[in-house]
């Protein structure tokens, strides 16, 4: 008995420490893991976008991906010829009207009498954007190891994007018998809310990005273009991402007179009542909210977790681990039943 009492003892202790070892293996892999999310988005959009050439024309899975992946490089070549030399130009002046912005907007602020405590809290800001400023070439460095990761991300994305059947079903074999059906059906769901939520993103951000650089340019704000294409990217980040985009377009219109800094209040809000109220819900209808205390507690958790690249795939990955709890732990479909799963034509094809 003693025997048999120290055995298994043995293989609790070994146990414990295979998972300790296993918890250190991915927290210091968190990079790898990184990489393998961001090619599951680039998979998902191009696959998105390749399904209806799949379903309604005689290309395959590989000739209908790379086919996007063609059009997605020209639309993105034929948007930058017509209008990326007003975008930079237009970029390069905001960087260099901000700083003058910053200091006019410090000048009319004393002269309308602020505290001393107030002016000591507007030069520490002012030493800590020094601070960043001097950091910018090694904010290069990483920016030139990001361009290389997502280099590879994009490979890996466009490979899984042909099968993905395969490389899911890879995942799939590693659990239970017992399991495995529940999983796979999870996995398509996912899948299937990562899609829609894609999608919706996307016109959310496009309609955002236009409407702000319309209205600001009405109001004559320098850059407009510049600021309402900041202000369409930053709709990828929920919550924390419209908040920043609109410092830059405040702090110009704020050196135009308080009038247009008022104008531009109400634009940058309006805009995202009308994205939160509106847009949102219309374009994303066919997918289940995530409720806001969730997200706004996902942005923050995996900005601690993972650093800026957690802000940026907060919502992705906050879309799949709802959409897996939903459908694993109630059996609920987040996407409410509308429209095919990814994988389930391709399956039915493979199958055959």
């Amino acid at each position: 008995m003693e025997k048999a009492l120290g055995a298994g003892f043995m293989q609790r202790v070994l146990f414990v420490i295979l998972a300790i070892a296993a918890a250190l293996l991915v927290f210091k892999l968190l990079g790898l893991w990184l990489l393998i999310f961001g090619a599951i988005v680039i998979a998902t959009v191009l696959r998105a976008l390749a399904e209806p050439l799949i379903k309604y024309t005689p290309l395959n899975d590989t000739f209908a991906v790379l086919t996007v992946l063609v059009l997605v490089l020209a639309f993105i070549t034929v948007t930058f010829t017509l209008f990326g030399y007003e975008l930079v130009s237009q970029t390069h002046n905001l960087t260099e009207q901000l700083p003058a912005a910053w200091a006019a907007l410090q000048k009319r602020l004393v002269s309308l009498g602020l505290n001393d405590e107030v002016q000591k809290q507007m030069q520490s800001l002012g030493q800590q954007a020094g601070g960043v400023a001097s950091k910018l070439p090694g904010i290069a460095g990483n920016v030139f190891g990001a361009l290389a990761n997502l280099l590879v991300a994009t490979i890996a994305g466009i490979i899984l994007a042909i099968n993905p059947g395969k490389y899911r079903d890879g995942v799939v074999f590693l659990i239970a018998d017992q399991h495995k059906e529940k999983v796979r059906d999870a996995m398509n769901v996912a899948g299937h809310a990562l899609r829609l939520w894609f999608v919706g993103q996307f016109i959310s951000m496009v309609l955002v990005g236009t409407l702000t650089g319309i209205g600001l340019s009405v109001l004559g704000v320098p850059s407009a273009l510049a600021l309402g294409l900041v202000s369409g990217l930053a709709q990828f980040v929920p919550i924390v991402g419209p908040v920043i985009s609109a410092a830059p377009g405040l702090l110009l219109a704020a050196v135009s007179g308080w009038q247009t800094f008022i104008w531009a209040l109400v634009i940058y809000v309006g805009v995202s009542q009308l994205e939160s109220n509106f847009i949102t819900p219309m374009v994303q209808r066919s997918i289940a909210s995530i409720p806001v205390i969730v997200t706004l507690f996902a942005v923050i958790g995996f900005a601690g977790l993972l650093g800026p690249m957690g802000v940026l795939f907060a919502m992705p990955l906050t879309v799949i681990i709802y959409t897996l709890i939903r459908r694993l732990y109630t059996g609920e479909d987040v996407t409410q039943g509308k429209g095919e799963k990814p994988f389930q034509g391709m399956l039915k094809r493979k199958s055959n």
